[in-house]
């Protein structure tokens, strides 16, 4: 009895070991990846002030040639553009961990209101998108893989390739012709028209975010005129990662019906559907989880060629108009936040995959 009693009260403390190892070791994986993204967002970031400065100062960049020398010489020492280079690093950088990214050349506002105000929108573009691309590249992924080496197996590939080989400004021009200009059935381009905009800008506190915002008014054509306005947008820019979904699942799932035990559950006499949903589907997400993060980058950098092609007014429609203005302290500050937020979903979906796969920790 008393033997039973203490080999009981034994097993129980090396079971709270081993869980307070496991769950030490998860800890420590998300420390050493908060941890990391100090110094990646400071490499960016130190990388895109360096590569705007090869160009010379912004001032003569934006202004050079409309403005007499001496006239460009005081807007330059106004700036303090002149002082050294390592100078004025060090000042931008210490703006920077302060939330103070300068003030932009051609319409003198501060980045940061940029930012926040036309964040929302390539933020809401980017999600969109990536709803279309789980919805897409998903199942067609399990069907491709369930039809291995058939006929739509085969097309489902050939529209996998056309996905993300497809340049998506020309995706967005193919699909406004079809659906904007032929059919009717969908707006040609912005993110609403301008009776839902003014209904919004009335409300005391909106956020930028337009599919909220249009919930906020109680007024459900709004809120219609709002998600007709992204479709297009949407499925222009969520079709380039759906496309690389598409071939992820279905070459692990093929890799996961050809385990062991899913043989087993096989020589049992389960269906080759139930396999698919049951013991192939969820193994297959573990590796579109893990690369989410740089197909976020990928959808950031879609953005601006689909904001511009859309009028779609978020960072990117904003940054190609700052460039051609050469308004460098606004593109600066615009591609350091973009720089910022891929290193902030890399975190997100490295802790997310190691709460998933636990090997991913070690």
């Amino acid at each position: 009895m008393t033997s039973t009693t203490t080999a009981a009260t034994g097993a129980d403390p090396a079971r709270k070991r081993s869980t307070r190892s496991s769950g030490g070791s998860l800890g420590r994986y998300i420390l050493i990846r908060a941890l990391l993204i100090i110094p990646t967002v400071f490499i960016l970031v130190s990388v895109v002030f360096l590569l705007m400065r090869t160009t010379g100062d912004p001032i003569t960049a934006a202004l050079g040639g409309q403005l007499p020398p001496d006239q460009l010489a005081e807007r330059i020492h106004a700036a303090g553009f002149d002082r050294p280079l390592i100078i004025q690093y060090l000042e931008y950088m210490g703006g920077v961990f302060t939330g103070d990214f300068g003030m932009t050349i051609s319409d003198n506002r501060p980045v940061t209101e940029v930012l926040v105000t036309y964040g929302s929108a390539t933020v809401e573009l980017a999600f969109y998108a990536l709803i279309v691309a789980f919805a897409v590249g998903i199942p067609f992924g399990l069907i491709a893989a369930y039809f291995r080496d058939k006929g739509q197996d085969a097309l489902l590939r050939v529209f996998a390739i056309l996905c993300y080989a497809t340049p998506v400004f020309f995706a967005g021009l193919l699909l406004k012709l079809v659906f904007a200009v032929w059919l009717k059935w969908l707006p040609v381009a912005g993110r609403a028209s301008t009776g839902s905009q003014i209904e919004m800008e009335f409300l005391p506190n909106k956020t930028g975010f337009y599919t909220i915002d249009a919930i906020m008014t109680g007024d459900p054509a709004v809120l219609g005129d709002v998600l007709a306005h992204a479709v297009l947008p949407a499925i222009a820019l969520g079709l380039l990662t759906a496309g690389v979904f598409l071939r992820l699942v279905r070459t692990n799932v093929i890799g996961t019906l050809g385990t062991d035990y899913v043989d087993a559950a096989r020589s049992r006499g389960v269906a080759e559907s139930r396999l698919l949903r049951k013991h192939a589907y969820r193994p297959a997400l573990i590796p579109i989880i893990t690369v989410i993060g740089l197909q976020i980058a990928l959808l950031l950098g879609g953005a601006v060629l689909t904001e511009t092609t859309f009028e779609w007014k978020g960072l990117g429609f904003q940054l190609v108009e700052y460039i051609q203005a050469r308004d460098f302290v606004a593109v600066q500050g615009i591609v350091a936040l973009l720089a910022v937020i891929v290193a902030l979903t890399n975190f997100i979906v490295d802790i997310i995959a190691a709460l998933i796969d636990p090997r991913v920790r070690y």
